[in-house]
């Protein structure tokens, strides 16, 4: 019996140090990610862990969306943290309304055909949403975009020279799929008084200011939670899923062993409130990520 538990030890041993001269012998991993805040807390979390589970990871921090799709598919990136709404409308050109399960599920096979993979979303929806400053919010009895629109409605019959306004990027105003059908989505009439034009990152300033009623967001920004603004509900589900999702090339994951199973690990602590909170220390606590990410792994017993 010793003699039989010495053998399968020694092969245990065997199968674990052909594993871990497995991962260090493979090539280092090239990760892009975009240039907001959100995006570089996810690459320094991902190059902790990966570090620890013995992956060499090179980041690659900046790259717009375009630039690292392309890559990916020229093999010159790796590896990328993508959202499901981006894939499905930019890079698939669909922009029927799907669920979040559905909108993962077709990126999912669409670029699978590509040679990229789509390991496990997280819970995190980085969607467009309209929001309200939270007091004003909730005296008022609005906590969805319909109710939003019969308050509009509700001050242009009563009073048609009280208009409320909206702070909206410019790129979301012009869009095929923006302002327009969003509109007919909720029967929402606005004069071009109402539509107040602005930087993306100038709309959180200005919906905490009082300079425009309400003001277009992302719902994982760090300055939701800064400025203490209220999300309405978007009860039409006009907007797409965007869940942050590890997207890896098919011949990099067969040369990574362990590789799929670490980053899921990783995606489903990453949730809606878990990413604000973060972004809101880099963003508001001028925290930097590295830090802000270690701290969260630790938290988590990751690191």
């Amino acid at each position: 019996m010793l003699t039989r538990w010495f053998r399968r030890t020694a092969v245990t041993l065997a199968a674990t140090l052909a594993f871990s001269q497995a991962v260090h012998a493979a090539a280092p991993l090239v990760m892009a990610t975009k240039s907001f805040t959100e995006q570089h807390i996810l690459s320094a979390m991902t190059v902790l862990w990966l570090q620890k589970k013995g992956f060499e990871v090179i980041p690659k921090r900046n790259i717009a969306t375009t630039i690292s799709r392309n890559a990916m598919l020229n093999k010159q990136i790796d590896m990328t943290w993508e959202y499901t709404g981006t894939s499905l409308i930019i890079f698939n050109h669909i922009k029927r309304p799907l669920s979040s399960e559905e909108a993962y599920q077709t990126v999912k096979s669409l670029d699978g055909k590509l040679g990229l993979v789509w390991l496990n979303p997280a819970p995190m929806n980085n969607t467009y949403a309209f929001a309200m400053k939270r007091e004003r919010a909730e005296k008022e009895g609005i906590s969805t975009m319909s109710q939003l629109v019969t308050k509009i409605e509700q001050i242009r019959q009563r009073d048609p020279d009280h208009n409320w306004r909206l702070g909206l990027d410019l790129e979301f105003s012009g869009r095929s799929d923006g302002m327009k059908p969003l509109q007919a989505a909720y029967n929402l009439a606005l004069d071009r008084p109402q539509i107040r034009q602005m930087d993306p990152g100038l709309v959180y300033n200005a919906v905490r200011d009082g300079f425009v009623d309400a003001g277009l967001i992302y719902t994982t920004d760090g300055r939701v939670k800064g400025f203490d603004l209220k999300v309405l509900e978007d009860d039409k589900h006009f907007f797409p899923s965007y869940n942050v999702t590890p997207v890896v090339r098919q011949d990099v994951l067969d040369s990574h062993p362990g590789l799929a199973e670490a980053l899921n690990q990783l995606s489903p602590l990453i949730t809606s409130d878990a990413i604000s909170e973060l972004n809101k220390r880099v963003d508001i606590a001028h925290q930097s990520p590295e830090q802000v990410a270690r701290d969260f792994l630790t938290a988590k017993n990751m690191l």
